[in-house]
């Protein structure tokens, strides 16, 4: 049984290999962090997500955002938009970055994305997620997907019926975060509504929410039946979470963390990935978001990171490590 837990996944005419995905996730999914997290297991990733506007007004830092990473064979573009008209209008620069394919953001809970519309605003009008949907793939053969919430809010717990839209009007696979909107990232998710979505709708459901350890995503597969799994907070500064998992589904045995010595060499390696993306100034100031998890748990790790605060290089993040591994 559990080996049949890790298998790949049929995403219309693709076929992704293994079914554990990391998640698109604003400010952390740029190429460096998905390549890392490919390294270590990941079957499928996504870029952070991308206003289909801004693209539709040609924005080069924008279509940035769409550039893949040495070596990924798989890319996921989130897009989030408000109608389908502006789909159709972000449509020729969403192509020219050649997704794998493309997914229709309608979960997420930032005030600003919610003003225009767009993200978890769409449970409001599940209609409009069926329109979105029908626009795309229209235009394209490119596997069009969605990612929701459980609703808007307690009392409008609409999630079959946004997916009845997008499934009708042609996605290829649903992944749902079973928290609402309002709830935003409290409380915990509804694995239940997992298990009721997969078995009304045909096409592959991933799930989300809830999933900081190997052995939440065994237990998220085991109860609910979906297809995969999404790590979204849970892998950032932790990219091992992806072949921890898969070694536990496939041998019912999950490895140990990895030893701090291994956490700080990823870590470096990471950086250097990002070094080579976006210029030294600039990823060893982004790093720094990144070292705060990486270094979670680590004794000492607070008096790290305030150092790691005030490094500016390569070397010095290096030499930061080197001294506090040889204390």
């Amino acid at each position: 049984m559990d080996k049949e837990l890790f298998h790949p996944v049929r995403i219309r005419n693709m076929l992704v290999p293994g079914n554990l995905f990391l998640a698109p996730l604003a400010g952390f999914t740029d190429p460096a962090f998905r390549q890392i997290c490919h390294r270590h297991g990941a079957s499928f990733t996504y870029s952070e997500m991308v206003s289909a506007e801004a693209l539709a007004r040609n924005s080069e830092k924008t279509k940035n955002l769409m550039k893949r990473a040495p070596g990924e064979s798989f890319l996921g573009i989130q897009i989030f938009l408000p109608d389908s008209s502006t789909a159709c209008r972000a449509l020729p620069a969403l192509l020219k970055a050649q997704p794998s394919l493309i997914d229709i953001n309608c979960g997420c809970p930032v005030p600003k994305v919610i003003k225009s519309g767009s993200g978890a605003a769409l449970m409001k009008t599940p209609e409009k997620i069926g329109e979105i949907v029908k626009a795309i793939t229209e235009c394209t053969d490119i596997p069009v997907t969605v990612k929701i919430r459980s609703g808007w809010d307690s009392s409008s717990i609409n999630y079959l019926e946004a997916a009845k839209y997008a499934v009708e009007a042609g996605a290829s696979l649903v992944a749902m975060h079973p928290r609402t909107r309002t709830q935003g990232y409290s409380g915990s998710a509804d694995w239940n509504m997992l298990k009721t979505l997969k078995e009304s709708i045909t096409v592959p459901v991933i799930g989300s929410g809830n999933l900081f350890a190997p052995e939440d995503a065994k237990r998220m597969l085991e109860e609910t039946g979906i297809d995969g799994v999404m790590f979204a907070r849970g892998a950032i500064g932790n990219p091992f979470i992806f072949e921890r998992t898969a070694e536990l589904l496939q041998s019912g045995t999950c490895p140990p963390p990895p030893p701090v010595e291994k956490r700080f060499f990823t870590a470096l390696d990471h950086l250097k990935m990002c070094i080579t993306d976006k210029g030294e100034p600039v990823a060893c100031k982004e790093m720094r978001k990144h070292i705060g998890s990486y270094t979670k748990g680590v004794r000492g790790g607070a008096a790290l990171r305030n150092k790691v605060v005030h490094a500016s290089t390569y070397n010095e993040y290096k030499k930061i490590f080197k001294e506090f591994l040889e204390s």
